[in-house]
């Protein structure tokens, strides 16, 4: 979303609530014979909180590849109530060797919560380094929070994500959100969580991004 990212307190403070929320992944094994897989990690708006799994974005997206007749397969391993500290741990069982792309978009619920930039920073520089190993694309979501937070802190917050990109040289989509956030057109009730029409845009802004960048290969 171009311009200033702004949610009001009450809707800041009621992610806190739901960020005890979680959501079960599914089954991540390898299936003998498909495709390459692209591994979707990151918190509930990923995971797709509030909506049935299969309007999920990610899960279009991977619908959208089957009718170009691409043989990549989407595989949603995000949980609601993730932060950067957690991520890692909750991903690495789903990081089978048929994984070859990982779009990561977490850190929402680290802002939120006020959480040090340097411990988020350090969390998402380890996570990176080990999804870059065996050789994976690895594509990061940068992630904005409302300024009321302290504008020095939303500012930091904000500018950790394309300098950890840049670092660990993957590719950087500046904000997941774009044209959802804030726009109760395509929120849930609670103004923070995508309803099926946002989900909906998300999934083209992805695809979109992923086929200028040339991916996946």
């Amino acid at each position: 979303m171009k311009g200033q990212f702004r949610l009001p307190r009450l809707l800041a403070l009621s992610l806190l609530l739901l960020a005890a929320c979680t959501k079960a992944p599914e089954d991540s094994a390898p299936v003998p014979g498909a495709g390459p897989v692209a591994l979707f990690i990151g918190d509930s708006l990923t995971a797709g909180y509030g909506v049935d799994p299969e309007e999920a974005w990610p899960y279009l997206v991977g619908e959208a590849w089957s009718g170009r007749g691409l043989s990549w397969r989407a595989r949603n391993a995000a949980v609601s109530g993730s932060t950067t500290a957690g991520v890692l741990e909750a991903a690495r069982w789903a990081l089978t060797p048929d994984v070859k792309l990982v779009f990561v978009c977490i850190g929402g619920n680290d802002g939120l919560r006020g959480t040090p930039l340097a411990e988020t920073n350090r969390n998402v520089d380890a996570l990176l380094t080990e999804l870059k190993r065996d050789r994976r694309t690895v594509v990061l979501a940068g992630m904005k929070i409302p300024p009321n937070y302290g504008r020095a802190y939303a500012d930091g917050f904000a500018e950790l994500f394309p300098a950890l990109a840049k670092r660990h040289g993957v590719t950087y989509m500046p904000f997941l959100l774009e044209g959802v956030a804030a726009d109760p057109r395509f929120n849930l009730p609670d103004g923070i969580h995508p309803n099926p029409e946002g989900h909906k845009k998300l999934a083209a802004s992805v695809l979109s991004f992923l086929d200028a960048q040339g991916l996946p290969k």
